[in-house]
């Protein structure tokens, strides 16, 4: 049954191959970042149900309020958050330590006029399901893999200035400018940092490589092994919460590794443009 909640701005497409799991909005009555909520089904049929519902780490309020009761939906619903095992996440985020990471997220929520996941998603429920690697997992990947953070951040540098040379990057250092002068700079960054996110496919798709990477494909890998041990649970409808880049390996695996087909599509306002 299709869900209805204040706030929510969605549409019902037709299944497609690849499915698009982040985009820009721009109609006269209507300008946002949009992710999507993709829905597959096993390819024999079936009741069972599993649900790629992207995250948007900085987002409008009403964003997350949505997401909080499309929550109470599922019978498990499976979360991104690289931590020791048994870490709770307290109702607002609570006062642990913040990583380099969360320090930008937050600078970014400040600057833009946004809310922060980890303040706004209600990870207490019961059926919450941590689905992602320990520290010390993500530490070994890496290592094994011959990664570090500086490599993947020339490795995104990179990407980006190819975007930029062969002319396929949403936005310039001129449109930059444009937007810290604008009378509205906060909704004018906001507009050009949602153009930027939704031409993100590619950039990731360096990042991966062929052989994939410990920030996508291994943290995926982790996730679905969780996801087939609480399949065995008599559960028939299951949410993948995992930040909208990655949720195309994500795709890829529940085609080849459990064969499930894409069913229907929806798309929720992460950021409301002005």
């Amino acid at each position: 049954m299709l869900l209805l909640f204040s706030g929510l701005a969605w549409a019902i497409q037709s299944p497609e191959p690849t499915p698009e799991f982040i985009r820009y909005v721009s109609q006269t009555d209507h300008k946002a970042l949009q992710v999507s909520v993709v829905s597959y089904q096993p390819r024999t049929g079936g009741d069972v149900r599993v649900d790629l519902v992207g995250a948007v780490h900085v987002a409008d309020k009403q964003y997350y309020q949505d997401l909080n009761e499309l929550f109470t939906q599922y019978d498990v619903v499976l979360y991104e958050l690289v931590a020791p095992e048994g870490t709770q996440i307290p109702k607002g985020g609570g006062t642990q330590d913040k990583s380099v990471l969360s320090n930008i997220q937050l600078a970014m929520k400040d600057m833009l006029g946004l809310s922060f996941q980890m303040e706004e998603v209600d990870y207490t429920p019961a059926h919450f399901v941590h689905a992602d690697f320990t520290p010390q997992e993500f530490s070994e990947s890496m290592k094994n893999k011959g990664e570090s953070i500086f490599s993947m951040i020339f490795n995104l540098w990179r990407a980006g200035l190819s975007q930029q040379l062969t002319g396929q990057a949403s936005s310039n250092d001129f449109d930059l400018l444009m937007a810290l002068m604008a009378e509205d700079r906060q909704n004018a960054l906001k507009t050009l940092m949602a153009k930027e996110l939704s031409n993100a496919e590619g950039m990731m798709s360096v990042l991966e490589g062929s052989e994939g990477s410990t920030l996508v494909a291994e943290r995926n890998k982790k996730a679905l092994q969780v996801l087939t041990s609480v399949m065995k649970q008599d559960k028939q409808t299951f949410a993948i919460f995992y930040g909208a880049a990655h949720l195309s390996d994500f795709h890829t695996r529940l085609l080849n590794d459990f064969d499930m087909v894409p069913v229907s599509t929806r798309w929720i306002d992460a950021w409301k443009l002005d």
